[in-house]
């Protein structure tokens, strides 16, 4: 199979630059290190100038290995003027030598075609199919269906299909883009290619998803050069449409639609309040933001009312221009994905992962995936393998902004389903000042849910013999993380993930008093998933048992070799001391010596030895000489320490002086996941979390 794919268009804005993402997504997954390459681009070509809008996305997202300048080959003017001065050999001849030293360098390259913003289309197609045809790669055609008639959109796209096969393009998909019909999918599958297909051609249809191809606050300001007078945390918040406001307020307010941008002079102080006032209404659509046009800004005492809101509701910018002139800029504005854009980034994956056959496309223009998991393919292969089988998870932080954000993410991925603990009204109100859409998410208020009274009496009935009495299991029930923790226990969640706002012995205290260990366990331990360049480890335990004994040890040693198992890696476990096989003598090493027997004797078809140094356990030159014979030692996955000081520092230490990644702790041993988060997560960190807990899940259940 092809190293390669082509990804092309026939027209601008088809919404190519949110399949390109959604590709990148899926060959991460696969490919240890893929490279993204556009052969011709329309700006971008020297360093200290515009970059080019999908290398500059596509390397941030992916935090790719590769420079800027090899991700290019011309810019659309430089292939132009070569080809009318009769050089086009050196357009091709340059292309091909730039793809192939990728192709030498890295395991897949995905190409994008031009963007079709220049003033010949019919130019760009040709050249991009002759690029994709003297590259040998396969080609994606992405189809526009904005704006169009079903019968338009097919018609249009089956002859561009037929028109790459006549130039020798080998076409293994076609997806059709902002589609608008009822079913789009058994449209897009009367498309096919006839004369160069050795299989059926994949056929995939996507609807026009307006929060993609709408623009965002931000993206107004630099179309507008406008002024930012209140709301510069708000920019990245979603523009619906562009509301003109001339009436008086009683007939304006009849106008107002979900995400409206408001343009109205700087002197309708009335049209201004009255917009504030409809953001902070349940009764109206939330309104984007509003334009104040003529350079006129509010007088004194409006401003003076504006800054003693608590909280400007929304952005409020300034332009010079009048009210007609900036609606007639702003109707040739378009929303593009950036690569700050979160939201807009989790759409559109969110939206491919939903709509394409990914596992097919895969097998389509991938090679055979490689046994060895590196860090990006198992950060990747969470969110696949979570949204593969949705679980419920509860997050009783509902007060913390990053709980809200993360779970903005999570429900456009298709994650998890999302249940937040908090007060409804406090947090939609929240969610709304963040521009965040939860509204797919179940918000529960603990005091106000009809099970509150059965959760409190199942904690009265497990706790009665330590004292605790039914008003003290009220009292318990109304804190958000035993409540959430109840709903894990009786099976209302599948999950729970909190820390970002408390502490860990409040996140995993309920989990110890009710909802216990599995069976044959004594302990819940932890793990961490080490992300270093070239591989990803797991170790065990750093965070949570202090000093375990021998039982505790195997414990925790089976434990995290099951979790390595849950997550895609093949466990070989090696049990750590300062002493490989019998060189050393101790009370410490003992203790090594007879957690090794403990767990071989429960798990013997386990590839598990100890002890093992750790430069034995991974270094494959030292394992020939300290442990020759061994099947673990220079090969281990799974490391286990033989106490909290060893892991916690050893785990710390290799984070920040060979940069790796550490995701966790990832609690195990319970009957149901329960994870904690640091109070200094980052919003991808709890992303990541509740997805590692909603595979956890899924793990519960048999599903793997």
């Amino acid at each position: 199979m092809s190293k390669s794919l082509y990804v092309t268009a026939n027209e601008s804005r088809s919404g190519k630059s949110a399949i390109v993402l959604g590709i990148m997504q899926e060959i991460m997954r696969k490919v240890g290190r893929p490279a993204f390459f556009r052969p011709i681009i329309t700006v971008g070509a020297h360093p200290d100038g515009q970059k080019d809008h999908d290398i500059n996305l596509i390397l941030k997202q992916f935090r790719l290995d590769q420079k800027y300048e090899d991700a290019y080959g011309f810019t659309l003017r430089e292939a132009r003027n070569l080809i009318n001065s009769g050089r086009r050999d050196l357009l091709i001849d340059t292309v091909l030598e730039k793809m192939g030293n990728l192709e030498k360098e890295y395991d897949f390259v995905l190409c994008e075609g031009t963007d079709f913003m220049g003033r010949d289309p019919a130019f760009e197609f040709e050249l991009n199919a002759e690029l994709a045809a003297n590259m040998g790669t396969p080609l994606l055609f992405v189809a526009n269906g904005k704006s169009k008639t079903p019968e338009e959109v097919i018609a249009s796209a089956q002859s561009t299909i037929e028109t790459l096969e006549e130039k020798g393009v080998d076409i293994i998909a076609a997806i059709v883009n902002r589609l608008q019909c009822d079913d789009c999918f058994a449209l897009a599958k009367t498309l096919q290619c006839k004369t160069r297909c050795e299989q059926p051609l994949l056929t995939f249809a996507i609807p026009e998803v307006p929060s993609l191809g709408n623009p965002t606050i931000r993206d107004v300001v630099n179309w507008l050069d406008a002024k930012v007078i209140y709301g510069h945390g708000q920019l990245e918040t979603l523009v619906g449409e562009f509301l003109i406001a001339a009436m008086h307020i009683g007939n304006f307010l009849e106008y107002i639609r979900q995400g409206s941008l408001v343009i109205t002079p700087g002197d309708r102080e009335d049209i201004i309040l009255s917009c504030l006032a409809s953001r902070l209404s349940s009764q109206y659509p939330d309104i984007s933001g509003i334009v104040l046009t003529g350079g006129i800004e509010p007088n004194s005492n409006v401003h003076r009312l504006i800054e003693g809101w608590t909280g400007v509701p929304v952005p409020i910018l300034l332009v010079k221009e009048h009210t007609h002139m900036t609606s007639q800029k702003l109707n040739d504005l378009y929303g593009r994905i950036e690569p700050d854009d979160s939201k807009k980034i989790a759409t559109a994956l969110g939206t491919f992962e939903s709509h394409v056959d990914v596992v097919a496309l895969g097998e389509r223009c991938l090679e055979r995936r490689s046994s060895r998991v590196t860090p990006k393919m198992f950060e990747y292969n969470l969110i696949q393998r979570a949204s593969a089988h949705p679980q419920r998870i509860v997050l009783p932080e509902g007060n913390s902004d990053r709980i809200l954000q993360a779970a903005d993410i999570l429900i456009r991925r298709n994650v998890a389903e999302i249940t937040i603990v908090g007060e409804d009204e406090k947090v939609h109100a929240r969610a709304s000042q963040l521009g965040l859409d939860i509204s797919n998410a179940q918000i529960i208020d603990p005091m106000l849910y009809e099970k509150f009274d059965d959760y409190s009496e199942t904690y009265f009935e497990a706790r009665q013999h330590k004292g605790v009495r039914i008003e003290d299991a009220r009292d318990r029930m109304a804190d958000p993380t035993y409540f959430a923790t109840m709903m894990v226990h009786l099976g209302d969640a599948d999950g729970m993930v909190s820390g970002s706002i408390t502490t860990t012995a409040q996140t995993i205290r309920p989990a110890f008093e009710f909802v216990k260990t599995k069976p044959d366990f004594s302990i819940v331990s932890s793990v961490f998933f080490m992300c270093l360049r070239d591989r990803v480890l797991v170790y065990g335990d750093c965070a949570v048992n202090p000093n375990p004994d021998a039982d505790q040890l195997a414990q925790i040693a089976l434990n995290s070799a099951e979790t390595a198992k849950i997550f895609g890696i093949e466990p070989r476990v090696a049990m750590l001391s300062y002493s490989t096989g019998a060189s050393g003598k101790g009370e410490d090493v003992e203790k090594v010596i007879e957690a090794t027997r403990l767990a071989k004797e429960r798990a013997p078809e386990l590839l598990l030895e100890g002890p093992l140094q750790y430069d034995a356990a991974i270094d494959p030159e030292v394992a020939k000489t300290k442990a020759p014979n061994s099947d673990v030692a220079g090969r281990a996955t799974v490391f286990i320490f033989p106490d909290l000081n060893t892991g916690n520092n050893t785990y710390k230490a290799v984070q920040r002086s060979s940069g790796a990644v550490a995701i966790g702790p990832v609690l195990q041993g319970l009957n149901k996941p329960v994870n904690d988060l640091s109070r200094g997560c980052l919003v991808e960190d709890i992303v990541n979390t509740v997805a590692i807990t909603a595979i956890q899940a899924q793990a519960e259940k048999g599903i793997r």
